[in-house]
């Protein structure tokens, strides 16, 4: 199969597919015209990536899980390390996440969306900012 037809069986865009492929996660077949050759494996890689990736996995994390998924010696519990270990990046994730949707509603509330030059957000914004030189 040629990348066109990866791009529809996978949902994924070439370019994506070219990423994984350079990043080592997928080997296609190289034609001697220099084309890429996709196998039925291929896809299904493909795929995988996909799923792991809409679950957030990072590159790194999905190269772990596919050396487990494609080793038949493999034992469940370190997949379900890598996956608990990911699960606690994801708790903490949606911490940091909700403290700053929260400081930004009070930012948002606070501002009067008016013709007034004085802004909330901005204030806020400031006093968040970078430390100040003392030169």
């Amino acid at each position: 199969m040629n990348i066109s037809t990866a791009e529809k069986l996978s949902g994924l865009s070439s370019k994506t597919i070219r990423d994984y492929e350079a990043a080592g996660l997928v080997r296609p077949l190289r034609q001697r015209n220099g084309y890429r050759s996709y196998s039925e494996a291929d896809i299904a890689t493909l795929c995988f990536i996909k799923h792991a990736r809409e679950v957030d996995f990072s590159l790194a994390q999905i190269a772990e899980l596919l050396a487990l998924r494609n080793n038949p010696q493999r034992a469940s519990a370190d997949v379900k390390v890598l996956v608990g270990e990911h699960i606690q990046r994801l708790n903490q994730k949606i911490t940091d996440l909700s403290s700053m949707k929260d400081t930004l509603e009070n930012w948002y509330n606070c501002c009067g969306g008016n013709a007034s030059p004085h802004c909330a957000i901005i204030d806020g914004l400031n006093k968040h900012g970078c430390a100040r030189s003392s030169d």
